[in-house]
């Protein structure tokens, strides 16, 4: 039994300055806990109003806030969105993906290539083409967790088998898209992935913000997600707990695959075709949406919903420059700058928290 000079065990070796009750802390680290645990928000808001404050107008009106360019920004967002909710899975366990983009291009691909030229229906080809999608990335995984290759190299790999398989299956040429009920022609209804929900919520963003929140559930709700968080915390650790780590690996970089062939159905959809070059450097947009969206590059720690605001303040900075008529080679710089803040934070992150 303690006595009042004895310390319990809890605070054995701690002073009495060093010792706080929980849940209690100065409004100085509360305050920097939340800049970071809301960094990528702060930056979304921050953008938006800079992109008010910059706004052309037109007829009187501001062109940033019409709901056509609103409209715009969510579109354009909606296919890297949808990556990066899968490459924050891989983060999380201090993975990485590079072969997401040129997954992408072979979902394109693959998914004209099955209606036009195979006359298959919208159900047999969305299966196909997340079938694919979803076993290269098991294999990269299987890579990783059984051969203990690094994710960095596999999926490097990975990215050149599937930019040459969308070459070989297309001919190394894009493959249009026409609607009817002719050979050589693809169901109508696969034309409402380019249309929008009473003119203004486009159908991909709606789908990006669904799969946003089915990600937020698992990762809140489900002992699959505690599995992630301790495998990128401290890999061994989590072994020895009985953590399978193996299994996890592999159905991580399975998701993350199928989320690319997702975008790439998205894709196809869009833009009407499917094109083996498709999802250039889509890979890099997605990881620096989840990087700054707060994501730890390490592992262990990261939200999705800090990934769909990283997303969406990307998506907003392009299109404030855009309107703004920045050059292109400037927009880089600013976006690379924006990126390398983000992962600043990160580093200053355990000084205060």
């Amino acid at each position: 039994m303690s006595t009042p000079d004895t310390p319990s065990p809890e605070t054995a070796g701690a002073g009495p300055a060093t010792v706080r009750p929980e849940g209690r802390r100065s409004g100085r680290g509360q305050i920097i806990d939340m800049i970071f645990r809301f960094q990528s928000v702060f930056g979304l808001v921050a953008v938006f109003v800079v992109g008010i404050l910059a706004s052309p107008t037109r007829d009187g009106e501001l062109v940033f806030l019409s709901p056509g360019n609103l409209g715009n920004i969510v579109r354009a967002v909606s296919e890297i969105g949808i990556i990066a909710i899968g490459m924050t899975f891989v983060i999380l366990i201090g993975g990485i993906d590079l072969s997401v983009g040129a997954i992408l291009g072979l979902g394109a691909v693959g998914t004209a290539s099955l209606m036009v030229d195979n006359g298959l229906g919208i159900p047999a080809t969305l299966i196909i083409v997340l079938l694919i999608g979803a076993g290269l990335g098991s294999l990269q995984g299987l890579a990783v967790a059984k051969i203990g290759i690094q994710a960095f190299i596999v999926t490097l790999a990975g990215l050149q088998v599937a930019r040459g398989l969308a070459r070989i299956w297309s001919g190394g040429v894009g493959i249009p898209i026409a609607y009817g009920d002719g050979p050589k022609e693809a169901p109508e209804a696969f034309s409402i992935l380019s249309g929008s929900i009473n003119g203004v919520l486009p159908v991909p963003a709606v789908i990006f913000l669904g799969l946003g929140v089915v990600a937020i559930l698992v990762l809140r709700f489900t002992a699959f997600s505690r599995h992630m968080y301790a495998i990128g915390g401290n890999e061994r650790a989590a072994r020895l707990a009985g953590v399978p780590v193996a299994r996890v690996k592999v159905a991580v970089f399975a998701i993350c695959g199928l989320t690319a062939a997702i975008a790439g159905i998205i894709h196809a959809g869009q833009l009407n075709q499917g094109s083996p070059n498709d999802g250039i450097s889509y890979e890099l947009d997605a990881i620096a949406a989840v990087v700054i969206g707060g994501t730890n590059l390490m592992g262990g720690s990261g939200t999705i919903g800090g990934t769909l605001a990283g997303a969406l303040m990307l998506g907003t900075l392009n299109n404030v420059l855009a309107l703004n008529n920045v050059d292109a080679n400037v927009q880089l710089l600013i976006k690379g700058l924006v990126i390398v803040a983000a992962a600043a934070l990160q580093k200053f992150r355990p000084r205060f928290g």
